[in-house]
């Protein structure tokens, strides 16, 4: 919880310093849906009590729902954004919700369409919703790059495609209903291809 709340304060200092250069940037908000690939690892434990258990199948190319406000201008963006993505497999269920801060650098190629890169860091929620086990939520960093193009539609709207690759180190317990725990799981990354609709205001 500690390093949890070091990246929340870290991130209220960002977005206080942003607040402050905002005043000649364009807010803008956007609506993200795309497709979500995670990797977990199980512990020795969860490995011995499951036969051949693929936990990296558990949240495999699942939608993802996201919204993001922030302010933009010519050369660059920062903002913030809040997405969730479930999935299940092999009778188990994980949700995951990334709060991340980002920075990205656009390269005009175009007089409507650019490239962005950029990197993001903030924090993971990750939960055990499976049937038959305890409820399990725990909270881990997450540290990434993005890149894509956007396209502009008109002056204030524009539609992109992205990609973000995140680490992470949200983990979480499973343990039965009235039962022992049979071991646990760790998210240690997490890729993303998503389309968004921008407006800006």
């Amino acid at each position: 919880m500690k390093t949890v709340n070091t990246l929340l304060a870290a991130m209220a200092v960002c977005a206080a310093g942003f607040s402050v250069q905002a005043n000649a940037d364009d807010t803008f908000a956007s609506l993200t849906y795309g497709q979500t690939s995670d990797k977990v690892r199980k512990s020795g434990l969860l490995s011995r009590s499951t036969d051949n258990l693929n936990t990296d199948g558990v949240i495999a190319k699942d939608g993802t729902w996201g919204v993001r406000l922030g302010k933009m201008n010519n050369e660059g963006r920062y903002y913030m954004t809040y997405d969730n993505v479930s999935g299940d497999h092999s009778g188990l269920k994980l949700r995951q919700e990334n709060l991340l801060g980002s920075y990205d650098l656009f390269l005009p190629v175009g007089d409507t369409t650019k490239l962005f890169g950029g990197a993001s860091l903030g924090v993971t929620k990750l939960t055990q919703e499976s049937s038959g086990y305890s409820r399990d939520t725990n909270y881990g960093y997450a540290a990434g790059l993005q890149a894509g193009v956007i396209q502009e539609v008109t002056d204030n709207a524009s539609v992109e495609l992205g990609y973000r690759y995140l680490r992470t180190n949200a983990s979480t317990e499973l343990v039965e209903h009235g039962g022992p725990k049979i071991g646990s799981m760790s998210l240690t990354s997490s890729a993303q291809t998503y389309l968004s609709a921008n407006y800006k205001f």
